[in-house]
């Protein structure tokens, strides 16, 4: 009976969920003793047909997920049922070499290791599809002027391209990311108990380098009889933060999505898709608010990742239950993540009327700045030029008159400025500044190393 609702396939991809089975997670620990067995051959310790006999018999389809529960339930040890499940199934020589040398953690981290090269390269393909749709979305709306915020207040004048051009480097960087933990996380450790390589004899660490080439994983760096957990928190880390970006950007959504706003909303079936069970009219960012509330949870697993680092002397096993969890709910939340942005920002909804409306809405004051600017350059001292405009501003405010008249009835700055110099002033393609240039700069960044 599925209990989580990642069981029930709610959250993330088939190809997600696949890596992270019961069965998948058999067969990798399978793939590491026969990459073992193979690599004790190759150096001498045991014959050339028990390893081809236990290769022949590493898999699912010989050893069953179901009888090595049935061995569990007897001896209490997950990870030597199964050895005992593929040594049942082994003839002649080959019953006699299964985990040979080896220790759980050899096998466990190795095959952790395994999973993880298959889902990062499902995060990598994902996060570079969100950047080429961002890359689309920069190009598409470089020039579109908006309303900059901070505090929640109307701040200046941007252009949306400029918005979607931080992300697509927030991105990049986390692709950037992403290549460095790949060297440092998919390893796996052949070194047997405490990790000395005693119970492999002289020849271990060429049985651990030849085993983990056949797997495609490095050496991990320095073990003990487990793989190091730093290596595992950053790599939590990692997911954390690209979850958190994605947040953010779904956030931002969200924001520009009320009602009162109404510059951005996110995609919405009309014909079928219901927004609200009781107002037919709504049309609520409910897949924005799924990343934002999935990224809540994801960003619980950075605890207990950073609490597995310290553990008794060369190992414990208060790591263990725990990483169960966490290792495929990262993964799984992160993929649904990256899958629902990927549907938000390809059907954006972008109203470019209303950003023009929502400019109007102070009557000019967000450009108070440009006009102190001004007053500054015809040689008025700054904190002067800042009083003077600050004093038209409100007045603006609570008279509710037009800033641009204001300005021209102020008798001090109408001494300074001329009426077609507050105009120019007031002119919101003119406070720009490097905004498209630093726009281009991000897209010919992008594309250069997209090429890479």
């Amino acid at each position: 009976m599925p209990i989580s609702p990642l069981d029930t396939g709610r959250y993330g991809s088939p190809e997600m969920r696949k890596i992270f089975d019961e069965e998948y997670r058999l067969q990798m620990i399978l793939s590491v003793e026969a990459a073992v067995a193979h690599a004790h051959s190759k150096v001498g310790n045991i014959p050339k047909e028990a390893a081809e006999e236990i290769a022949r018999k590493a898999n699912t389809r010989y050893v069953k997920l179901e009888r090595c529960k049935k061995i569990e339930e007897k001896t209490g040890h997950d990870l030597m049922a199964r050895v005992l499940a593929l040594t049942e199934v082994c003839e002649g020589e080959g019953k006699r070499w299964v985990h040979f040398g080896l220790t759980s953690a050899d096998v466990e981290d190795t095959a952790t290791a395994l999973q993880f090269k298959e889902a990062l390269n499902i995060i990598e393909f994902d996060l570079k599809k969100i950047e080429d749709v961002l890359l689309g979305l920069v190009k598409k709306f470089r020039d579109v002027l908006m309303v900059g915020r901070t505090h929640g207040q109307h701040m200046g004048v941007m252009t949306l391209g400029l918005k979607f051009a931080v992300w697509i480097r927030e991105i990049a960087r986390h692709l950037e990311r992403l290549q460095e933990i790949k060297n440092r996380a998919l390893v796996g450790k052949i070194m047997g108990a405490i990790g000395t390589g005693a119970g492999l004899g002289p020849h271990a660490i060429d049985i651990q380098k030849i085993s983990l080439t056949k797997l495609g994983l490095k050496p991990a760096d320095m073990t003990t009889q487990i793989i190091q957990r730093d290596i595992h928190a950053e790599l939590i880390s990692l997911l954390v933060l690209i979850g958190c970006s994605l947040d953010k950007i779904a956030l931002e959504f969200r924001n520009l999505q009320r009602t009162e706003i109404m510059e951005v909303m996110e995609p919405f079936e009309t014909k079928r898709q219901v927004g609200s069970s009781a107002m037919p009219s709504k049309k609520n960012p409910v897949k924005c608010e799924r990343i934002c509330s999935l990224t809540k949870l994801l960003r619980g697993m950075i605890v207990p990742a950073f609490e597995n680092i310290p553990l008794w002397h060369e190992r414990d096993l208060t790591n263990s239950a725990n990483e169960r969890f966490i290792f495929s709910t990262s993964f799984v939340i992160l993929d649904e993540i990256l899958k629902r942005s990927i549907e938000v920002l390809n059907g954006l909804i972008i109203y470019p009327e209303n950003m023009k409306k929502n400019l109007e809405i102070t009557g000019g004051l967000i450009l108070s700045e440009k006009v102190v600017n001004k007053l500054i350059e015809k040689g008025v001292n700054r904190q002067d030029a800042h009083e003077l405009v600050r004093t038209c501003s409100m007045l603006a405010l609570s008279k509710k008159l037009s800033f641009k008249e204001v300005l021209k009835g102020n008798k001090s700055i109408s001494e300074k400025l001329s009426i077609g110099e507050i105009e120019e002033s007031l002119d919101y393609n003119n406070y720009l500044g490097v905004t498209k240039n630093l726009i281009d700069k991000a897209v010919r960044r992008t594309e250069e190393e997209m090429k890479k």
